[in-house]
């Protein structure tokens, strides 16, 4: 019989994520790593990563027949920031574990009561809100809410993400009461033939 998949013990994958994050030198061999690539490994990754409203995802690996994808976040000072990433209460299509390389940033985690259909964010309400700093380490599940709403210049984190167990992630503003559905662009090739 064969082992369960990684997303469905998570909790194995976080706790030796955070053993192996607290080791000390993390950043620099981050760095070496990165020095370290070829050309065509430095155009792989630059490829694969992308800029949001807050941050830029640098995709530093993502084999298909792996059970991980690894990032490292590089948050925007907080004058460039526009508003709808970080910053809004949202969830994720993956689980993930993360940790602080510098910087420093509010993180807020929320409880979220969905409309019937599963679809959209009815409301939320605060759980607890913690100032994270440099060393610091932890895990989001896909069904856990959370946000942002302000990092310290030359915040940079470093995560490892699950492969998707969700189609779609939702988002919300709790000042316009306004929810969004998130779906991925690579899962809709379908549905742009279906169109043509």
């Amino acid at each position: 019989m064969a082992d369960p998949p990684v997303v469905d013990h998570w909790e194995h994958v976080a706790g030796r994520f955070h053993e192996w994050a607290n080791r000390p030198g993390l950043k620099q061999r981050l760095r070496a790593h990165l020095c370290a690539l070829t050309p065509q490994e430095e155009m792989r990754v630059v490829a694969r990563s992308r800029e949001t409203t807050t941050h830029f995802a640098w995709c530093l690996r993502d084999e298909p027949a792996e059970p991980f994808t690894f990032w490292l976040h590089e948050y925007k000072p907080q004058h460039d920031w526009r508003q709808g990433y970080a910053d809004s209460i949202h969830n994720h299509r993956y689980h993930f574990c993360t940790t602080l390389l510098a910087g420093s940033y509010l993180h807020e985690r929320f409880t979220a009561r969905l409309a019937e259909d599963g679809r959209s964010i009815a409301e939320t309400e605060l759980l607890r809100s913690t100032q994270a700093q440099r060393g610091d380490s932890g895990t989001m599940l896909a069904h856990e809410f959370h946000r942002i709403p302000k990092a310290a210049d030359d915040t940079l984190t470093f995560l490892v993400k699950s492969r998707a167990v969700s189609p779609w992630s939702l988002s919300y503003d709790p000042d316009t009461r306004t929810s969004h559905r998130h779906v991925p662009v690579e899962s809709r090739l379908e549905e742009l033939t279906k169109t043509l």
